[in-house]
């Protein structure tokens, strides 16, 4: 049921539990009380941290510079970063060779855009 959990603070704590699980540390009788546990976990969850969640876990990878903006803005909308907060974890999250340029410029950009 674990590896149904893929983003957010859902994939989160499913990796936090994989580790208890594995640790020993955690344990379920039965699938309702695993359920009981994700129910608790996650009872009206707020997007405004889920977002921030999948925001911190963005990396650019293969992806074009253009490809990885487009993801991290459609991420960023629900995420209550706004201005320099977004642009610092723009710029953790693009590959190391951009980062490094971005930071060797004159001008430091303040928006995604630049």
């Amino acid at each position: 049921m674990l590896s149904y959990i893929q983003e957010g603070l859902a994939d989160v704590w499913k990796e936090n539990t994989l580790k208890e699980l594995k640790k020993g540390m955690l344990e379920y009788e039965n699938v309702r009380k695993f359920l009981a546990d994700i129910r608790k976990e996650f009872r009206g969850g707020d997007k405004e941290l889920v977002k921030v969640a999948e925001l911190k876990k963005l990396e650019q990878e293969g992806k074009t510079i253009e490809e990885f903006v487009q993801k991290f803005r459609r991420v960023a909308r629900r995420s209550r970063y706004k201005s320099r907060l977004l642009v610092e974890e723009f710029k953790k999250d693009i590959n190391a060779t951009i980062h490094q340029r971005l930071i060797e410029s004159e001008q430091q950009p303040s928006s995604i855009e630049q």
